[in-house]
């Protein structure tokens, strides 16, 4: 792209699992990216392959700061995403979740950015409609061990629609289901990485409830392909948008999956279901694929053995034969 025509991004949350897939796009697309982090879950190593990128800078900074730097399009990516990260300062995710869009809504308003918020399924909580359609209000309990992220992230949508109410922004509004693929944080509890890494460890594979909950799992390049044709979308369309793939499968069929593509040696063991657990998570991905013409298009085996060969490099293992 020539001088003027570059777009410059700002992704918060930039050095995290999504974040950082989302930087090495809109590197390869022509941008200049400056990725802020604070490094609570992200790392600097899902980013260091792009540090000699000369239209990429990384920015430590926490989003419930306000700052200031002057760009075209906001992506607001910074949020703890796992039970186990957002349940570990639950004050700090809702301000996170909050203050963070407030401060990345006042600065889009300030230099007239349009800005992006990956919100999430979980705005929906445990859901009476299935699959989830975006007009569906949820059933969230607002005084759980969930609510700090559910919540900070509901709040986080009312902003965003405020703002653009009352201010005019161009806002676009992402409910991002389950997705999974390289640079998963190992520890982050999460059922895809917690499976292939106890697989590849041949420990028990731990099921919560007895298995029939629930999920839908996008490999993350389709989500980013959603992230990318979403703001691109005329100003009028602001979402929110479901991304997330429609193909649902019971917890119990994952761990099958995972462990016939590892060859481990893992046997199945259960625990109770956690508090607030949903018990059936699926996108009706209806409105994405009309306003954007997108839906994923990586199988779920196909995706699975691309996350299994990231961990097994990453644990410097092999899997079981």
């Amino acid at each position: 792209m020539g001088y003027g025509l570059r777009k410059r991004v700002l992704v918060t949350g930039g050095a995290g699992f999504l974040g950082s897939h989302l930087c090495e796009r809109l590197l390869a697309d022509g941008h200049d990216v400056i990725c802020l982090d604070n490094f609570f879950t992200g790392t600097k190593d899902n980013v260091i392959h792009l540090l000699d990128r000369p239209h990429f800078e990384i920015l430590r900074h926490d989003v419930t700061f306000p700052l200031y730097v002057e760009v075209d399009e906001i992506y607001n990516l910074a949020c703890p995403a796992s039970p186990i990260h957002y349940q570990h300062d639950p004050v700090q995710t809702t301000k996170t979740s909050v203050h963070g869009a407030i401060n990345m809504l006042g600065l889009a308003k300030r230099i007239k950015a349009k800005i992006f918020q990956a919100s999430t399924s979980e705005v929906y909580g445990d859901p009476k409609v299935h699959p989830q359609v975006e007009s569906y209000w949820g059933h969230v309990n607002p005084i759980g061990l969930r609510s700090c992220y559910d919540e900070g992230k509901r709040c986080a949508e009312t902003l965003f629609f405020d703002y653009r109410r009352q201010h005019n922004l161009r806002i676009k509004v992402a409910r991002i289901f389950n997705t999974y693929g390289p640079r998963m944080h190992p520890n982050d509890g999460r059922v895809v990485s917690n499976f292939i890494v106890q697989a590849l460890r041949n420990q028990p594979i731990t099921i919560y409830g007895g298995g029939s909950q629930t999920r839908s799992f996008c490999y993350v390049d389709d989500l980013i392909e959603a992230f990318v044709r979403l703001m691109d979308t005329p100003d009028d369309f602001t979402g929110p948008v479901n991304v997330g793939n429609p193909n649902e499968f019971t917890i119990l069929e994952l761990a099958t999956k995972v462990i016939e593509l590892t060859g481990s040696r893992s046997e199945l063991t259960y625990k109770p279901l956690p508090s607030d657990d949903p018990t059936q998570r699926q996108p009706d991905i209806s409105l994405a694929r009309s306003a954007m013409g997108w839906e994923p298009e990586v199988p779920l085996a196909t995706g699975l053995q691309r996350t299994i060969a990231y961990f097994d490099e990453l644990l410097g293992k092999t899997p079981a034969g």
